[in-house]
């Protein structure tokens, strides 16, 4: 198959590159950056330069591909608006490409707001406010497009893809704990994360693009529950950090951006995933990885 892939040299989209690459098929990958492009190059993987405002890029890159995966995001915290109605554009525009061709669409999504007192499954669905909900409400777009002629697949991923080099919101709690000489977690510490490692989660969305069926919701879950507290107990042991509660009311100044994702309940359930594709997760747990260093060490 041959694959086109946006974030194609992004934190999971390098690993899922290589995954599907591993597996024989052909990737076309979008770059924005010198760096990015000779990256993927180096690889073997042909690069089609271009950002997600360019969307002639995207169409080329749709109109060539068997499938496409979705995995880029501009993440700009100083400006989520933008970055939601720049989401909203780019994912419209690839699956007003594929409408009618039965092609995979594999994108992705995060598991926020979706419920709060039990684990999410895959059968919660995501608020419909259109295009001002996260990401410009693009998990409900695309599903939208089964109807059209697309097998739109949603991968939903845990708040912690995690693995040495990772820049996501483990990374972010460990560069405060360090800034702030203390690793903290919210409240008591009960908040409740789902957890996955890199790897584990490049293999489902190859999964994905290989076998889902149309309008399925996937949920990169290696770990159902892991307490915010025990996060931050792993961070202090690794940084070599005492570890303290935090006050909500003081959890902005602490941690930054990243407070808002730290409070909120985010655990999930993976099981209709797991039995679906027969996805076995195999990594290190999160916990694993913080003690092994891949956030950096206190020694």
């Amino acid at each position: 198959m041959r694959v086109f892939v946006t974030g194609a040299s992004g934190w999971i989209g390098s690993a899922t590159v290589d995954e599907l690459l591993a597996a024989d098929h052909e990737v076309v990958g979008l770059a924005r950056s010198d760096a990015s492009a000779a990256a993927l190059q180096g690889k073997g993987v042909t690069v089609l330069r271009g950002d997600l405002d360019d969307l002639d890029s995207l169409r080329r890159g749709v109109a060539a591909a068997d499938g496409v995966v979705h995995l880029a995001n501009k993440h700009d915290w100083a400006d989520p608006a933008g970055t939601d109605r720049a989401e909203r554009l780019a994912v419209e525009t690839m699956l007003d490409a594929l409408a009618g061709s039965h092609r995979p669409f594999v994108i992705a999504n995060g598991l926020s707001y979706l419920v709060k007192d039990r684990p999410a499954t895959e059968s919660d669905v995501s608020p419909d406010l259109g295009p001002e909900a996260a990401r410009g409400g693009s998990e409900n777009l695309a599903l939208d497009y089964v109807t059209r002629g697309v097998r739109s697949v949603i991968v939903r991923f845990a708040p912690s893809v995690h693995g040495a080099g990772d820049w996501g919101f483990v990374a972010f709690l460990a560069a405060a704990a360090r800034e702030q000489g203390v690793s903290g977690y919210i409240g008591d510490g009960s908040t409740l994360w789902s957890a996955v490692h890199r790897s584990d989660a490049a293999r489902l969305i190859r999964l994905g693009l290989e076998k889902a069926p149309a309008g399925t919701r996937m949920h990169a879950v290696a770990e159902e529950a892991v307490s915010t507290r025990s996060i931050a107990e792993a961070l202090g042991e690794a940084l070599g950090l005492p570890v303290a509660s935090v006050e909500p009311e003081k959890a902005d100044a602490h941690f930054g951006f990243v407070a808002e994702f730290f409070g909120l309940p985010m655990a999930a359930s993976s099981a209709r995933t797991r039995k679906l594709l027969g996805w076995v997760p195999t990594g290190p747990t999160l916990a694993e990885d913080i003690r092994a260093g891949a956030y950096g060490s206190g020694q």
